[in-house]
């Protein structure tokens, strides 16, 4: 079937590529949308929407509610005695199976105008257009979101570094009533466990390490006893999947009409929960960059964007690596709690410069003195 010229072209249909065509459909643009898949797509992560994440949802008409998922308050981090939370300084987070939210992308999508080619793989790109099996689609912009290994990113010639790392993540799902209105992160000496609670009677938990075997639920569970004891007879609701998290930079993200979105344009690691909200707002800030026919304003705006998200990714790798250095930090903040919710206020930019700079001296005197 001879597919039709369109203004936008997309290429990968997961929740980075969905949003960017239903926000260049806004402003106007006719988009296509290509991947070689079908839905509902799935992906090995931790399935918990930040506040922030779900406003971004708003702004295209689509609300998840706690009928879709499960809410919670904030963060709480875990390890060994040290135990200390934080509330989301503004709203809830919703703890969302994957392939339920991208089914409301889809449907969202679909209503709004954008046609989308499942099971249609993109085997090329030219300035001018597309390459499909089904013949040469001329377009006007090309929006790369087709994920960590995008091959748009490599035709177009945007894959350059400018620094990246990466982690091993293995996911699953608990049968079993959530215990915490938190979700929450277990830190073992090599790795992390994060727990999102995603409906009344389930768990999702991935556990994250820079060595593949140090992600292995087996032994992470026998380094955290307070978990293993949590999840004791609880049964399996999905089947064990593995996934490498990856946080990197790329030098430039758009080159003459083609521009990337997601994690086609870079990452931060999983742990910040952060790559949802930063995808969402890539792709908003991408359809206006096109309509003002200026890729360079989208560029600055993605750096920016992507600035806190990167800081916080490699605060928490850090704390990771070095355990001497956690249990400072961790004593600190639970000393004073108040600290640990000036930093999720950070975190999800809710905070003045004022508070960040009162919230960076007051930590690093915590430090010193814990």
């Amino acid at each position: 079937m001879q597919v039709a010229k369109t203004d936008v072209f997309v290429v990968g249909g997961g929740p980075a590529g969905l949003v960017a065509a239903m926000a260049a459909r806004k402003r106007g643009f006719t988009v296509t949308l290509a991947d070689g898949a079908e839905p509902p797509i799935d992906k090995p992560c931790g399935e918990g929407l930040m506040p922030e994440t779900q406003a971004a949802l708003r702004e295209l008409g689509i609300t998840p509610g706690s009928g879709d998922g499960y809410q919670f308050r904030g963060i709480q981090f875990i390890q060994k005695s040290a135990r200390f939370a934080a509330d989301f300084p503004r709203g809830l987070g919703l703890g969302l199976r994957r392939p339920i939210l991208h089914a409301m992308l889809v449907a969202k999508a679909e209503k709004s105008g954008v046609r989308l080619l499942w099971k249609t793989p993109v085997s090329g790109i030219t300035p001018e257009g597309v390459q499909l099996k089904s013949g040469f689609v001329p377009v006007r912009w090309i929006v790369g979101a087709d994920g960590s290994g995008s091959r748009v990113r490599r035709w177009s010639g945007l894959e350059t570094f400018a620094e990246r790392t990466q982690r091993f993540a293995t996911r699953r799902h608990y049968r079993v009533k959530p215990w915490s209105a938190y979700a929450e992160v277990y830190w073992s000496k090599q790795a992390q466990a994060y727990v999102t609670p995603i409906g009344t009677e389930e768990v999702c938990i991935v556990v994250m390490a820079e060595r593949l075997e140090d992600a292995d639920f087996a032994k992470v569970l026998e380094d955290l006893p307070e978990l293993r004891e949590r999840l004791n007879g609880a049964e399996l609701a999905s089947r064990e999947r593995g996934a490498i998290t990856m946080m990197y930079r790329l030098k430039n993200i758009a080159r003459e009409n083609v521009a990337l979105v997601g994690d086609a344009s870079g990452g931060v690691d999983a742990i910040t929960g952060e790559g949802l909200r930063l995808a969402f707002r890539q792709a908003l800030a991408l359809a206006a960059a096109m309509e003002a026919k200026h890729l360079k304003g989208y560029e600055e705006t993605h750096r920016e964007l992507a600035r806190r998200p990167m800081r916080m990714g490699k605060l928490m790798l850090l704390l990771g690596r070095n355990e001497a250095l956690r249990q400072r930090s961790f004593g600190a903040l639970a000393s004073k709690p108040q600290l640990f919710e000036d930093l999720l206020a950070v975190h999800v930019g809710r905070a003045t410069p004022a508070q960040m700079v009162s919230t960076g001296v007051q930590l690093g005197w915590r430090f010193l003195s814990a």
